[in-house]
């Protein structure tokens, strides 16, 4: 084994952490145009364009659930890995990936299973009308075919990008949004499918990049590979999988259950164009949540790989450099927004009363965006160094405890209507970002320096 690749206890923490981070965040931003571009063509369609938007906008918590039993073995595998390869141990390290490969086919089966045969009453569940009903319908029963794609595409990156090769990392998503691009105009105009066009390109451009994943785990450039031998189910250690990545499964998963308490809170209180407004807020959040997430995934191999070494020091300066480097891009990003929110609504659509409406749910919706940088720096330490149960309660907390009946009670009080939504994301923000931050300084922090003044006696 290659061992001495990629070594993080060299160089400083914050060149070892922007190395990984600026082609992992390159890589989140590329990602997001695999939606992004279907969300811009559909939300310009000559006809019914708002209609479609928000019909598309109701497939995203399915999405969502992909999504989170992606997390549940890919962020849950990758820590693991991390932690064994700075230890040395090759042989766990490698178990670590097959069993999480064969999760992830096992999973998306499943879900391919559920998702076609309830697909009508989900949708309605989600949030779809008699009107936007069949523009979901259109789009999710072609995407559903594609989660297998989605799921091995994504979760095996991030072992990839565990081993610390971040630009092939990136190279992966990078594919298979260049395909998408080229795709979509094509299939959503040139040959008049509309939606369903933009949901054949995205499969499409998910099975290359799923091949290409494959295709590197396979050969000896990895310093890990997927062995046939290490793919037999070894439950002991799919528990601790598990156990890590359930954090990343509850944030997505609640985050599903979040937009589905919205659509229906929306439609009643606001109609379709609420819906719609939201989806293109949640557009526009996924762009500025990218480069987070990009950083995020630059830390945690590198704090993994330097806990697993028994580096405390360089650990805690990790920490610090995240909370930094996150709170300064949160805070510009939610500048921008805020001076030009007509700008970022006109990518996904155009209608006047789109415009009208959104601005001011666009300023409230986002006005604690600068506090997930705090979420984000307590929620990728408890990962990176194994403490799943603490990142699971505060993926709940801020979600299930705060966002969720916030959302169905503030449009009732001080005549919010509808804005109680928007103002519901606002202080789950504020809340949920100083407790997580503040648990991490209480447990991690002091238990990492008087680790570190034991060790120096």
């Amino acid at each position: 084994m290659q061992n001495k690749t990629n070594d993080f206890t060299k160089n400083s923490m914050a060149h070892n952490i922007m190395s990984l981070a600026i082609p992992m965040t390159v890589a989140q931003l590329i990602n997001v145009l695999y939606s992004l571009v279907d969300r811009m063509y559909i939300g310009h369609l000559a006809q019914n364009s708002t209609l479609a938007l928000t019909g598309l906008g109701i497939t995203f918590p399915i999405i969502m659930l992909i999504t989170a039993f992606t997390n549940l073995f890919g962020m849950g595998g990758a820590p693991l890995c991390s932690i064994a390869r700075g230890r040395g141990d090759d042989k766990r390290a490698e178990k670590i990936i097959g069993n999480s490969f064969s999760m992830l086919i096992i999973c998306s089966c499943i879900l391919i299973t559920i998702g076609l045969l309830a697909k009508k009453p989900l949708l309605y569940l989600f949030g779809a009308s008699d009107e936007t009903y069949p523009f979901a319908n259109e789009y999710f029963s072609i995407y559903i075919w594609g989660s297998i794609f989605v799921m091995v595409g994504l979760g095996m990156n991030t072992f990839i990008n565990a081993q610390g090769f971040a630009k092939k990392g990136m190279v992966t998503i990078l594919i298979g949004a260049i395909i998408n691009i080229i795709l979509d105009p094509i299939f959503i105009f040139g040959l008049d499918l509309g939606i369903r066009g933009a949901a054949i390109a995205t499969v499409i451009a998910q099975f290359i990049s799923a091949m290409w994943v494959m295709r590197f785990l396979l050969s000896d450039k990895a310093i890990y590979r997927i062995k046939k031998s290490c793919m037999k189910l070894d439950f002991k250690l799919i528990k601790e999988i598990i156990s890590l990545g359930f954090s990343g499964f509850v944030f997505a998963t609640t985050g599903s259950l979040v937009q589905i308490v919205c659509n229906n809170v929306l439609l009643l209180w606001g109609g379709n164009i609420y819906v719609g407004i939201m989806t293109v807020l949640n557009s526009i959040r996924d762009v500025l949540q990218m480069t987070i997430e990009g950083i995020r995934s630059g830390a945690q191999p590198v704090l993994s790989y330097n806990y697993g070494a028994r580096q405390y020091l360089r650990v805690r300066q990790g920490i610090k450099f995240l909370a930094k480097i996150t709170l300064l891009y949160t805070s510009l990003a939610w500048c921008i927004l805020d001076f030009f929110p007509e700008f970022f609504i006109h990518l996904f659509n155009s209608e006047e009363e789109m415009l009208l409406l959104g601005v001011p749910a666009l300023h409230i919706y986002f006005l604690g965006f600068f506090m997930m940088a705090f979420q984000s720096t307590g929620q990728t330490t408890f990962i990176s160094l194994g403490m799943g149960k603490f990142a699971t309660f505060f993926s709940l907390f801020r979600k299930v405890i705060l966002v969720i009946p916030l959302t169905i009670f503030l449009p009732n009080v001080w005549d919010l209507g509808v804005y109680g939504v928007f103002y519901a994301e606002m202080i789950s923000n504020f809340v949920g970002g100083l407790a997580c931050f503040s648990t991490m300084m209480m447990v991690v922090w002091r238990r990492l320096k008087k680790i570190e003044n034991t060790e120096k006696m």
